[in-house]
């Protein structure tokens, strides 16, 4: 069996831990290492040309301050030389949780919605995968942006929203990727229940710790065969199945 993680951020691990989550398990047949900042890009770029499973993903996180017009120039231009060895733009989105914290302004998520549009428009020119950073009402916000540049190849890690939101998602064709909290979380359960396994993908988020079962754990990709015994039972299928599914779609959408 199979599975491809795809949302991790491997640069945010440990050397040896990148060595153990690539050389000791033969289960991982690629990982989509996502970007925080410039920093992060130059390092996932550094690990792409190390270990032939890592696929690069070059973005801005969201949950950050946002970066000057300097710091975006030099971000920008530096994925435009890089976009050969970049899988997909990502990870983008808006800062939900920053929001929730009342660490963001109305006229700084104004900034944020503008960069996210940036990021999208280039998805669209340079014929990229886009992933999503963007939950709960956040969501729409950036459904709309999709539309606006007819993107598709949307991918929403860790998805959270309302019903509304999820047919919207589902009838435009996004997909989404499921974490190891699905183990547990009935959130998350409910939104398998909900969306087509033909859109959908797992991944860990790593190193981002997880509850129940992995408490205490290091957030390793192995983790994902929890994940696809859980939605096997949800949707009343197979564990090779649903792992034969999941593979499939990833290497679909990322093109690998």
């Amino acid at each position: 069996m199979k599975m491809i993680d795809a949302h991790i951020h491997l640069d945010h691990y440990k050397d040896k831990e990148i060595s153990s989550i690539i050389e000791e398990s033969n289960l991982n047949d690629a990982l989509i290492s996502v970007s925080f900042n410039l920093e992060s890009c130059l390092r996932n770029l550094q690990l792409s040309q190390k270990f032939q499973k890592v696929k690069p993903a070059f973005g801005f996180h969201p949950e950050q301050p946002i970066p000057t017009e300097e710091q975006q120039s030099e971000l920008l231009n530096w994925m435009n030389e890089h976009r050969p060895e970049m899988i997909a733009i990502g990870e983008v989105g808006l800062p939900y949780y920053l929001r929730l914290e009342q660490k963001v302004s109305r006229k700084q998520y104004a900034q944020y919605i503008d960069l996210l549009e940036t990021f999208i428009q280039l998805a669209k020119k340079w014929e990229k995968p886009i992933v999503l950073h963007a939950v709960y009402d956040d969501a729409p916000i950036v459904c709309d942006l999709l539309e606006k540049y007819s993107v598709t190849k949307a991918h929403f890690h860790w998805f959270k929203g309302d019903q509304k939101t999820i047919k919207w998602m589902i009838a435009n064709g996004y997909h989404i990727s499921i974490t190891p909290d699905v183990v547990y979380e009935q959130e998350i359960q409910q939104l398998v229940q909900n969306y087509p396994v033909e859109q959908m993908m797992i991944e860990t988020d790593g190193p981002w710790p997880f509850e129940g079962p992995f408490k205490g754990k290091m957030t390793h990709p192995d983790m994902m065969i929890e994940s696809i015994g859980m939605i096997a039972k949800i949707k009343h299928l197979t564990q090779i199945e649903v792992a034969e599914r999941l593979l499939q779609n990833t290497k679909a959408f990322y093109q690998i």
